[in-house]
């Protein structure tokens, strides 16, 4: 391609983009957040499927409680409005609908990989017939000592307990009906089916209601890991019949570095008194917790999961930035901008880079969420020296072993014009590195 007639493509995509930011509904919320810059100008913030913005709404949340700390001290547990022993109740309220589910269904409790623990405390139940576990052969690392380490707990060999189910030779992506067939072969041994919602190397979006029904058939539990789904894509826990699921809060929630985590459990178990759980004093009745008995009385639903009482700074940082969700629309809202902005990022990569991009992740729209993976497969480039560069030019993303860079256009603050200025520096480096 000619420079002069780069030049006018690049106009032309600007054009279009700000004409896109112009009519988005959703372009208000820019404004809400906090834009890492670099050399003093707001970066091409494309990350948030590692870590999410922080709000300004979020940082005065945080004052508050700090101010409540201050002037009332230890009673700021019961002193209305904003009763700390109950603001977990909030959390699920807001959290609910953007997982598909009731607030019964729903808590904030601990770190991701410390409520898969508690969940599959629960969930899995192996026994010399049925012992098995089916995951992701590439999924998160977490997620694997987490699986394996609950199999060696209940005494059993991971190299006989354990399956996985990877992409075919050659290939980035699962194909669906493996991980069905997988399901089928191991059925009679299945314990546990315990599946990413997105996949987080590839971004690879997952048909989730097909698999929690497959897993139910051969009489095998289901949980979700949601990391990289809570807050991108459109769920429905409670009608999907899954047993349980986990995410955290700080990606497409925008809770804040290591912020509190999600977990749901199915209504149907919540009455089930034979269920085995790790129990802890702030599970119980809260109607009784204050009474200090030693025998344990559920709180009602997943609630009853807790073993601790809550981080309050955490909340802080995650209601208000729930609470946007809720005032955008919900998830319908930001699935849609979503989509936009995932089908204009493709077509200016398309345009622009005549094979020497190669995306990694799905290219149906079904099948992806906001999350590319990009290959950078140009003759003679080093893709993590472009990676590295792109950081330097104030393009925040991040790179994935052995070859990914992953970029995310999150519906909340990221604009359609942040894509173009991504290409142009994408092809500027590309094509500086191929002709060095």
């Amino acid at each position: 391609m000619v420079p002069e007639q780069r030049s006018d493509e690049a106009r032309s995509d600007r054009e279009r983009a700000l004409a896109l930011d112009a009519a988005d509904p959703l372009a208000r919320f820019r404004d809400r957040f906090v834009i890492p810059q670099t050399n003093g100008v707001d970066e091409i913030y494309l990350v948030g499927n590692s870590l999410g913005l922080l709000s300004s709404d979020a940082r005065e949340a945080v004052a508050h409680e700090l101010d409540r700390w201050g002037q009332l001290g230890v009673r700021g547990h019961f002193d209305e409005p904003g009763a700390w022993w109950q603001s977990h109740l909030e959390v699920s309220a807001l959290m609910a609908p953007i997982v598909g589910a009731s607030a019964a269904e729903v808590t904030t409790m601990n770190s991701l990989t410390t409520n898969l623990h508690l969940l599959m405390v629960s969930f899995y139940e192996p026994t010399p017939e049925r012992h098995k576990i089916l995951i992701d052969d590439h999924a998160f690392p977490s997620d694997h000592f987490a699986v394996e380490s609950q199999i060696r707990q209940r005494g059993f060999d991971p190299s006989t307990s354990l399956v996985t189910v990877a992409p075919r030779p050659g290939a980035h992506l699962i194909e669906h009906d493996d991980i069905l067939a997988a399901i089928e072969e191991h059925g009679d041994e299945l314990a546990l089916v315990m599946w990413p919602g997105v996949q987080y190397y590839t971004g690879q979006v997952f048909d989730l209601p097909a698999i929690a029904a497959a897993a139910r058939h051969v009489g095998a539990q289901v949980g979700f890991d949601l990391a990289h789904a809570a807050g991108n894509i459109e769920l429905a826990l409670h009608d999907w019949d899954v047993d349980f699921a986990a995410w955290c809060t700080y990606k497409y929630l925008n809770g804040g570095p290591g912020s509190i985590a999600g977990a749901f459990v199915h209504e149907r178990h919540h009455g089930n008194p034979n269920l085995p759980r790790f129990l802890g004093w702030w599970g119980t009745k809260p109607e009784t917790r204050f009474e200090m008995a030693t025998t344990f009385e559920s709180a009602a639903g997943a609630s009853g999961w807790q073993v601790s009482c809550g981080s309050i700074l955490s909340q802080a940082t995650l209601i208000p930035q729930l609470q946007i969700v809720e005032e955008a629309g919900g998830m319908p809202a930001l699935r849609a901008k979503a989509e936009s902005l995932v089908a204009f990022l493709d077509r200016l990569l398309d345009d622009r880079f005549d094979g020497r991009i190669r995306q990694a992740n799905p290219r149906g729209m079904a099948e992806r969420g906001c999350q590319f993976a990009l290959e950078v497969v140009a003759p003679g480039v080093d893709g993590r020296a472009v990676f590295e560069a792109l950081e330097a030019r104030g393009v925040a993303c991040d790179w994935r072993y052995p070859n990914v860079i992953r970029v995310a256009p999150v519906p909340l603050y990221t604009r359609f014009v942040d894509l173009v200025d991504f290409v142009e520096i994408l092809d500027e480096l590309v094509t500086a590195a191929a002709s060095g």
